[in-house]
């Protein structure tokens, strides 16, 4: 800090020549003009000396010329103002106004500007003394820019802690510290003299008194043992190093010294030593207290990936700390000297910017300001801003400071909830809870208007066997060309959705006044999705061909509610489906009691299940010498009220309801039960029994440790279990239903697959699949007498399984002319009338 008065200072102004001697004047004023120059020139402390009329700089030292950056020539005859070392000359006449009434300026903390342009934190001691009847202006600076920015440092993860672990208290704090300038002084020593001279300052320092002399070595009384030695070496070097050691007073206070120790030389004769010496206690604590803070403040910071940031009175940044391992979020250099909205920031609306910069106007704390901004490797980041204001020792405004985060995770994060939670991921579509949410407003619109509108339910016909031909990528491939074709047949204000699978709904609304005109209106727009979904696909270099089942229901004003609208226009397309597909069917009351039935019959079956209505009944399976080899279980329901019910009138249901799980553990576990009973006869000990698995029960994951676990609980064989299984159950994954099948096998139960023939046979996964037996559907069997393409299917299935090494079972065999026709073409084992039907097992004749 100089002072900065500019009233034509010289440019030629010449190098202070100081007058001063000290103590031991005796030995010559040049020799002592020359140690005191001395120990200006290498004071610890940078020093310059002013005119204080004008604020012409007349001397620096070389700690002064070492902390700016400035050379002496370039400096000396100028002001501060003029070599841009103090921007502000207005401000700097403030802070020295003191001195017209004390003379002196003690421990005032500044920011001055650097020769590179850095802005640096001293610590300014100025003195007013006369030299030759004119008054100067002595100014000593201490830099303690680290130490400030340690201490903010502190602070700062402080506030990071905060804000990360409770986000309790967001405002963030500050906590100015000061630090004393400590007190300095020296010691010089002239050969042959066994007495020491010491100034004033060192007097105070070593407390001894009013002592000008003291003995050689009593000035170094106090020096701890432990530092003396790195002392003496010092002492002898005499060569200007820096040192830092203890002294103890009699007292037993300690205190930290730094000093350096010169030898005065003229014409190679030693004319003095000489040691400046600066005591340094308070700094060495506050360092100690810093360097704790700074270790704190670096524990914080690995937890966290915010940053530090400082503006100036323009809310221009000066300075952006953070973590270097973070350093591709941290805002580039190039911020330096900018404004936050000078430095490419996006994602701000005019109306936000206008807001934030009328805050900081304000000098209002802010909290959690966001923008976007680019990384160093050029992606755009989402931050979050907060700061708070800073206000010099006198209330003045000098800038802000503060933290930012990155937030772009918690962004996307926010994005992506938002889409899954109302878009289909697949589509792009509107998903179930954004269709309820608008058929909500629809209804409410249709309130206030009295106009109609319209769900129109969409389901793919066939779908499934897409999938399990071509692979769930073209069926999904399908759904996106879908769900193109559907947006394309409506309005903008109308709504496509997908609810999930095949399904699709599309509402329309603002349908006119008039049910009649409104149904026409929909009519129109179903038979335009009819013939847009019809119209041939292109999937993955296949050509496709698929049709849609479409039902519509109209809905008016709050005459029903969106649940039971979905539920109308739902049943509305299983009409379509049930009349064959690719029609178009409106809200029926009739379909409503159907599906009233359905619902009944499912919580019959619950019910049943719990009273244990359902019962075993089995059929015999022979030899082809007629001879009972084992037995199919058939489930039968046994109603209280409609007596037996076949499982055609209910298997559906249960699959639909996942009641079929429940229901084929209870067959299994029966069936084991059956074996183990069985086992203790003679004639029936080597009897199997067959039981059909459903594709839900065995698609579960944990099908193979249920099996695995009835089997050693019940004590059953496995090798007389024989599961049968249906071509559609095993081509959705072949992989996963050859590793269950072959895991089962292992342990001896068999597998038999059923109604072969009627699903999609392929020969590819046939030969891997670990089956004993292929099961000829009885749809072949009936007319195989009758029908030569029957007849033929069936001899191909004999012929097929014999290639294979497996064994071959019909089923519906009912005459003694299909039974010879099978016995003649090679199958040894049947099933069906002919040998008896399903009964309960106390009726069943093994005999």
């Amino acid at each position: 800090m100089l002072a900065p008065q500019m009233n034509n200072p010289p440019s030629n102004a010449p190098a202070m020549q100081f007058e001063a001697s000290p103590a031991g004047a005796g030995h010559g004023a040049p020799l002592a003009d020359g140690i005191f120059k001395a120990v200006f020139e290498q004071s610890p402390q940078a020093i310059a000396l002013t005119r204080a009329c004008d604020g012409v700089i007349m001397d620096v030292n070389q700690e002064w010329v070492h902390l700016t950056g400035f050379a002496r020539a370039d400096v000396v005859g100028r002001t501060a103002v003029e070599i841009g070392h103090w921007p502000n000359a207005l401000a700097s006449e403030q802070i020295l106004q003191p001195l017209k009434s004390n003379g002196r300026l003690t421990d005032f903390d500044v920011t001055l500007v650097m020769h590179d342009g850095s802005y640096r934190r001293v610590c300014m001691n100025v003195a007013l003394i006369d030299i030759a009847d004119e008054k100067f202006l002595l100014l000593y600076l201490r830099d303690f820019t680290a130490d400030r920015h340690s201490e903010e440092s502190f602070h700062t993860g402080e506030r990071v802690l905060a804000q990360t672990n409770a986000q309790l208290n967001r405002q963030v704090s500050l906590h100015a510290a000061t630090e004393a300038v400590a007190r300095v002084g020296h010691w010089v020593t002239y050969p042959g003299e066994r007495m020491v001279h010491i100034s004033p300052g060192y007097a105070e320092i070593g407390r001894f008194g009013d002592a000008t002399l003291v003995p050689v070595g009593e000035h170094i009384k106090g020096l701890l043992a432990e530092d003396r030695e790195r002392f003496m070496q010092a002492l002898q070097a005499m060569d200007g190093r820096t040192l830092e050691y203890r002294w103890r007073h009699s007292d037993g206070n300690l205190m930290w010294i730094r000093s350096s120790m010169h030898r005065q030389i003229e014409d190679g004769v030693v004319k003095a030593d000489f040691g400046i010496v600066q005591e340094i206690t308070h700094h060495k604590e506050a360092l100690a207290r810093l360097q704790e803070s700074e270790t704190r403040f670096r524990s914080l910071t690995e937890l966290s990936s915010d940053w530090y940031w400082e503006q100036d009175d323009q809310f221009r940044f000066v300075r952006i700390d953070g973590n270097l391992e973070n350093a591709n979020a941290l805002p580039p250099q190039t911020y330096l000297g900018k404004t936050r909205w000078d430095s490419g920031a996006q994602g701000v609306s005019t109306a936000s910017w206008a807001q934030h910069r009328a805050t900081l106007s304000s000098h209002k704390v802010f909290h959690d300001f966001e923008m976007q901004r680019e990384r160093a490797d050029g992606r755009l980041m989402w931050v979050s801003i907060s700061g708070t204001p800073i206000f010099d020792a006198n209330g003045t405004f000098v800038g802000y400071r503060g933290t930012g985060r990155d937030i772009t995770e918690r962004r996307q994060a926010e994005s992506d909830i938002e889409r899954l939670a109302f878009f289909d991921v697949l589509t792009g579509l509107p998903n179930r809870r954004l269709l309820i949410d608008r058929l909500r407003h629809a209804l409410e619109f249709s309130a206030r208007n009295a106009s109609h509108g319209a769900l129109i339910f969409i389901d793919l016909d066939n779908f499934k066997s897409l999938n399990d031909t071509l692979g769930h990528h073209v069926g999904d491939e399908l759904l996106q060309q879908v769900a193109q074709r559907l947006s394309k047949c409506v309005r903008s204000s109308d709504t496509v959705a997908r609810l999930g699978g095949d399904e699709f709904v599309v509402m329309l609304e603002e349908l006119g006044q008039h049910p009649t005109d409104a149904a026409m209106q929909t009519e129109i727009v179903g038979q335009k999705i009819l013939t847009a979904l019809n119209n041939e696909y292109s999937i993955s270099g296949h050509r496709h061909h698929s049709s849609p089942s479409v039902g519509v229901t109209l809905f008016y004003q709050h005459l029903h509610a969106w649940g039971e609208l979905l539920k109308r226009a739902d049943l509305a397309m299983y009409q379509a489906k049930a009349a064959g597909g690719n029609t178009l069917r409106f809200y029926d009351p009739e379909m409503q009691a159907v599906a009233s039935s359905r619902a009944q019959l499912e919580a019959d079956m619950r019910e049943g299940l719990a009273r244990g209505e359902f019962v075993l009944y089995y059929q015999p399976i022979v030899d082809d010498s007629r001879k009972i080899a084992g037995v199919e279980a058939l489930l039968r329901w046994i109603h209280p009220q409609r007596g037996v019910i076949s499982p055609g009138d209910f298997i559906s249901v249960a699959e639909q309801s996942a009641l079929i799980l429940p229901l084929g553990a209870w067959v299994l576990e029966t069936a084991c039960a059956q074996l183990v009973k069985w086992a203790t006869k003679v004639n029936t000990h080597a009897l199997s029994i067959a039981v059909n698995v459903s594709a839900r029960q065995f698609r579960q994951p944990e099908f193979v440790g249920q099996v695995m676990a009835l089997l050693k609980a019940s004590g059953a064989n496995p090798q007389r279990l024989k599961l049968e299984l249906t071509e559609s159950l095993l081509v959705q994954d072949v992989e996963d239903a050859v590793r269950k099948m072959e895991d089962l096998r292992a342990v001896g139960v068999r597998f038999s697959l059923d109604d072969f023939g009627t699903g999609y046979s392929s020969l590819s996964y046939l030969k891997r699949l670990p089956l004993s037996q292929l099961k000829i559907d009885q749809s072949f069997v009936r007319d195989v007498l009758l029908d030569p393409n029957d007849a033929a299917i069936a001899r191909t299935i004999m012929n097929l399984a014999q290639s294979l090494d497996l064994g071959v079972i019909a089923e519906g065999v009912e005459t003694e002319g299909q039974l010879a026709f099978l016995v003649h073409h090679g199958c040894k084992a049947f099933q069906g009338y002919l040998f008896g039907r399903p009964v309960p097992v106390d009726q069943l004749t093994l005999d």
